[in-house]
């Protein structure tokens, strides 16, 4: 490791890889912190019985050529070398309820969206013709998501604070339509007087535009993004846990590791959580109103899963993702259960393998947790690297999940006991740990119709050299955090000098996909 560096970034999520990449394109001199063993923060997979399982990437939107997520690629020039599985275009989700037989769909392609939620409610047609174009319009005033020059429609006082619950109610009397319309909504932790229709318009616009899953895993995208990180001269550095910013004059002149290394930079980029950022820094190098608005953002809810590796040849693959809730009357709801009620609402995912065949291996399914059902833990702290037990208790604990959340997949799933060789969890804990968020949570900070402005972080902090990237700067998820990288890389760029680079992508367009 050199002792200076043109820009230091900490912590190897997307949004941190995806700005060393930009920055060193510009002949920079580049070097990632990880603390982790891990790069590449949701990212990360994990392997148990030779069964590999996303983190956080459960599949991806938008990678239809020409699509948003497919030119950002192409600019990174990750394009050649992913592996990727299409989901299925009749219904890449299917939106289930407890009581219910019926699958609804969520088709790729808006015509196809349409089409196939009219066969479900044809006396809907118009609603849910309003409602795709009310999607497509609100994305397309938010110019990077769209790879345009420009700032949100900051004058369209609309756009940030109509709530989706709200939006959705409108268009439609239809109780189980608007559950449908609203089904996927533990993709961004909605809450119904809370969640801007912005948010979840971004969130599942990419989706109905294509979907796909990693085969073999999410990892493989922080794999090609390393690796072109290091053809532009950047470096990357795991089990280099930053513990302090050091600051002089206003500026950050250094940051020391846990193993007391000190390196030296001229820009500093950081991809860990505001919150956390500020304290490693020293709140006192920041103002007061400042801090104290950042400390006061609500964040979304933590996440407890449950890893199935499955008996070989006992239960289908399935090309589509669950939604199921209990209620069809209390989808905004699901993360206010009771200790009885819970799980409420989950969503089922599988990994894909390259040539899938008939069988699947594995299985995640996802419900809401609070942190605060961890606290009596939340002082002990575990990873790969930095192994602790959490005691009897904790494990006591994650069993008795286990099997409600098993209780509540039979339902769907009637035979899956049969088929399970081993359930493996995530809980809140695990998420802060090897994420690095607060309290677990799953998508960085809540936006809030009632309060939209307070929830907006520039990525230019107070302190002239030091900037955020990452989920809490823009939106989370593969996109948001990869617009988030450039929002951060133009303010020390310029956005028009970036946009335009961009938009010129690379060359190299040899995409993978298996049919």
């Amino acid at each position: 490791m050199n002792e200076h560096y043109d820009v230091v970034i900490i912590g190897s999520g997307m949004g941190g890889l995806v700005s060393a990449i930009i920055m060193a394109r510009e002949g920079k001199s580049v070097c990632v912190l990880e603390k982790n063993n891990q790069y590449g923060g949701n990212l990360q997979t994990f392997v148990r019985e030779r069964t590999i399982f996303d983190t956080g990437v459960h599949y991806l939107g938008g990678l239809e050529k020409g699509q948003n997520l497919y030119r950002y690629f192409e600019y990174l020039d990750i394009l050649d070398g992913l592996h990727l599985t299409r989901l299925d275009e009749d219904g890449f989700d299917l939106i289930t309820f407890d009581g219910d037989p019926k699958e609804y769909p969520h088709a790729q392609g808006y015509e196809n969206f349409e089409r196939r939620l009219v066969e479900e409610f044809p006396e809907e047609k118009e609603a849910i013709h309003q409602y795709c174009k009310k999607l497509q319009d609100t994305c397309g005033k938010f110019p990077l998501y769209n790879l345009r020059l420009g700032k949100p429609y900051h004058d369209d006082t609309e756009l940030f604070t109509l709530p989706a619950k709200k939006y959705i109610d409108s268009i439609t009397e239809n109780e189980k339509l608007r559950a449908v319309l609203a089904g996927s909504n533990l993709l961004y932790a909605g809450e119904p007087d809370k969640t801007p229709f912005y948010v979840h318009a971004l969130s599942i616009n990419s989706y109905i535009q294509s979907s796909y899953r990693c085969a073999d895993g999410g990892s493989q995208i922080t794999k090609l993004l390393i690796k072109r990180l290091k053809e532009n001269g950047g470096e990357t550095y795991k089990h280099c846990e930053v513990t302090k910013f050091n600051v002089e004059d206003q500026k950050v002149v250094s940051v020391v590791t846990k193993k007391g290394d000190i390196i030296k930079g001229d820009l500093f980029i950081s991809n860990i959580e505001p919150k956390i950022t500020i304290k490693m820094v020293g709140q006192e190098h920041f103002r007061k109103s400042y801090t104290r608005r950042i400390e006061s953002i609500e964040s979304t809810i933590s996440a407890f899963s449950i890893h199935i590796v499955l008996k070989p040849k006992t239960f289908k693959y399935l090309n589509h993702n669950y939604y199921h809730f209990k209620d069809y009357n209390a989808v905004w709801n699901s993360h206010n259960y009771t200790q009885e009620s819970w799980p409420e609402a989950y969503m089922v995912s599988m990994g894909a393998r390259k040539n899938q065949g008939e069988w699947a291996d594995q299985l995640t399914a996802i419900t809401y947790m609070r942190y605060e059902e961890l606290e009596p833990w939340s002082g002990t702290f575990n990873t790969v690297t930095q192994k602790n037990s959490r005691g009897e208790t904790y494990e006591e604990f994650k069993q008795t999940k286990i099997e409600a959340f098993l209780c509540a997949l039979e339902k769907k799933f009637p035979n899956i006991r049969k088929s399970i060789q081993s359930v493996h969890t995530s809980t809140p804990l695990s998420y802060r740990d090897y994420i690095g968020s607060n309290e677990g949570s799953m998508y960085g900070y809540a936006k809030n119709v009632n309060t939209p402005l307070k929830t907006f972080i520039s990525p230019r902090t107070k302190i002239k050299n030091l900037f955020f990237t990452g989920q809490s700067i823009n939106m989370h998820g593969i996109l948001g955090v990869t617009i988030s990288s450039v929002v951060t890389c133009s303010e020390i760029l310029g956005s028009e000098y970036l946009v335009k680079k961009i938009t010129k992508g690379s060359t190299k367009t040899n995409k993978k996909i298996d049919a």
